[in-house]
């Protein structure tokens, strides 16, 4: 993925993946394929914490991933990811962004006044029995409008826009924030950037289908 050089990031830089977090994991699949064309593909369950996803491609290293919670499941101790039980409906919660050197932009970012949070383990099986397993970041110090990407680090895992999945090219990324100066600066830290206005907290995106543009947000 690259950058926009006009000055507006149409695409982040590092961006690994987009979240469209929802509380009917198979209602949104299907309206996803129903606007697009293009079927998101199973990705797997996240083994006790009580969700699973489908995921698109989004044209080289980057991936959108639909997450929800996964019936098959028991519910876990404590809150699933992404709070996705409390959604009332389906939304584009966050993005992720996965640099080169992990640690290193965690270090950078906290010398320059934003704290990513610590990184830690993760990891789901996929449908064909591959266990996947990578470390991000999280927990209270992310910003809370989910404007500022978490950070993830694949290691010897195949990176899920590896696999084979269905493209829907990423055309580009945006967001409202009422205080944009307040997201800008945590962007800086990490070496990344947004196309951000002034407005309520939104985060939405535009790809290429076999139906023309499509955006979602």
């Amino acid at each position: 993925m690259t950058v926009a050089s006009h000055g507006v990031n149409a695409i982040p830089a590092h961006l690994d993946h987009l979240v469209l977090a929802t509380p009917d994991l198979a209602a949104s699949v299907a309206e996803f394929a129903r606007r697009t064309g293009v079927t998101p593909a199973p990705g797997g369950a996240h083994l006790g914490h009580g969700t699973r996803n489908h995921l698109v491609g989004l044209g080289g290293r980057a991936y959108l991933e639909i997450v929800g919670p996964d019936p098959e499941q028991p519910a876990p101790a404590g809150e699933r990811p992404f709070e996705v039980d409390r959604l009332p409906e389906p939304r584009v919660l966050t993005w992720a962004i996965s640099p080169p050197d992990l640690d290193g932009t965690i270090a950078a970012a906290r010398a320059r006044g934003y704290d990513p949070g610590p990184a830690h383990p993760m990891s789901r099986r996929t449908p064909d029995g591959e266990l996947l397993r990578w470390r991000l970041t999280g927990g209270e110090p992310a910003h809370p409008s989910g404007l500022v990407p978490f950070l993830i680090d694949w290691g010897d895992s195949r990176h899920p826009a590896d696999s084979g999945l269905p493209v829907t090219p990423l055309i580009a990324v945006s967001a409202t924030v009422p205080g944009p100066q307040e997201v800008r600066g945590p962007l800086a830290a990490l070496g990344t950037g947004l196309d951000l206005a002034e407005g309520p907290v939104a985060l939405r995106f535009t790809v290429d289908t076999p139906r023309g543009p499509v955006t979602f947000g």
